[in-house]
């Protein structure tokens, strides 16, 4: 994978990243896990059928999250 593509990020990758930065998953309902974070004012939903996690969904998530793209890869690939 590209360093500058947010495609082909695994479904299990995404969620260990979610938890890396104090999100936690507070339901789990309907092929959906929606995680939380106290400075968060709505949840990230994630489906858990699609894997790899789309595109779209990541920089959807990020722009709640108020995290860049260079942050996220940064982070994403230290871990």
């Amino acid at each position: 994978m590209s360093a500058n593509h947010l495609r082909n990020i695994s479904l299990k990758d995404y969620q260990e990243y979610l938890n890396h930065i104090g999100c936690k998953c507070i339901r789990t309902k309907g092929g959906h896990y929606q995680y939380a974070r106290a400075d968060l004012l709505r949840p990230l939903t994630l489906q858990s059928h699609i894997d790899p996690v789309p595109e779209f969904i990541i920089k959807n998530h990020l722009r709640i999250l108020g995290i860049t793209r260079k942050d996220f890869l940064d982070t994403f690939y230290l871990m």
